[in-house]
């Protein structure tokens, strides 16, 4: 049997009307998708990316995984946290929304390994009572290559991040929306050096008694991806719930 950890991989559902290039007949019919980076990042880290249908009970996944790798997407529906959707709200994905908050949940009592990518972020702080900036445009930067970096982030001394970044590091950014309120259990180890928002924008998040590891930007993206820090930490923490043989 391998001993390469299996790593829960979450992405989206578009029909497939969405898709450039599918022929009309076909335009009614449901996918499942995510940037493929995600599972390649994992790959390079020596782990083995799963990916997670939406239509099964989340709970049912947990025992046979060994980590979670919560991707990016469209933003969490804002009444999850109280709110009343922003005019620049991305539509809804309601589904999406119950079954990583459910995975989360399954996770936790688990103490399962979750890394959270951009909207895994958003999504771990919402799950634990934490809220949501819904509209922040000047981190929406489409306009750059994602493979480069936009600003940097300071790191906390002493976190999961500076152990694996150090004090300083280099980042893109893709998201419009950003932690406001952080949730019960979650403590900020990385914040923004954007120049209109130096204040301290969140661009990372450690729960502060599970191995729990969240970040702003997107890795997968970037030059470094197939050596980046943050997919060995999924991986070598999910290892360790692995029996050799």
């Amino acid at each position: 049997m391998s001993d390469r950890p299996l790593i829960g991989l979450t992405g989206r559902r578009k029909t497939a009307s969405q898709m450039h290039g599918t022929p009309e007949v076909l335009h009614h019919l449901e996918g499942d998708w995510f940037y493929a980076d995600y599972a390649r990042g994992v790959i390079a880290a020596g782990g083995l990316p799963v990916h997670l249908p939406l239509d099964v009970d989340p709970s049912l996944f947990v025992d046979r995984l060994d980590g979670v790798l919560l991707s990016g997407g469209a933003d969490v529906e804002p009444g999850r946290y109280g709110a009343a959707p922003d005019a620049n709200a991305d539509p809804a994905e309601h589904e999406r929304d119950a079954f990583e908050l459910g995975l989360v949940e399954a996770a936790f009592e688990r103490q399962l390994p979750v890394l959270g990518i951009c909207r895994g972020l958003q999504v771990l702080n919402v799950f634990a009572g934490g809220t949501l900036h819904q509209h922040i445009p000047e981190h929406a930067r489409y306009d750059v290559n994602p493979k480069g970096s936009i600003h940097s982030v300071n790191i906390a001394p002493g976190s999961g991040l500076s152990g694996l970044y150090g004090s300083t590091h280099e980042v893109n950014s893709l998201h419009h929306q950003t932690v406001d309120r952080v949730g019960d259990g979650l403590v900020v180890t990385a914040t923004s050096t954007l120049s209109t928002h130096a204040d301290g924008t969140v661009e990372g998040l450690e729960h502060d008694s599970l191995p729990v590891l969240a970040v702003q930007w997107h890795p997968e993206m970037m030059d470094t991806r197939d050596s980046d820090p943050v997919f060995g930490w999924i991986v070598e923490r999910a290892s360790g719930r692995v029996s050799p043989g």
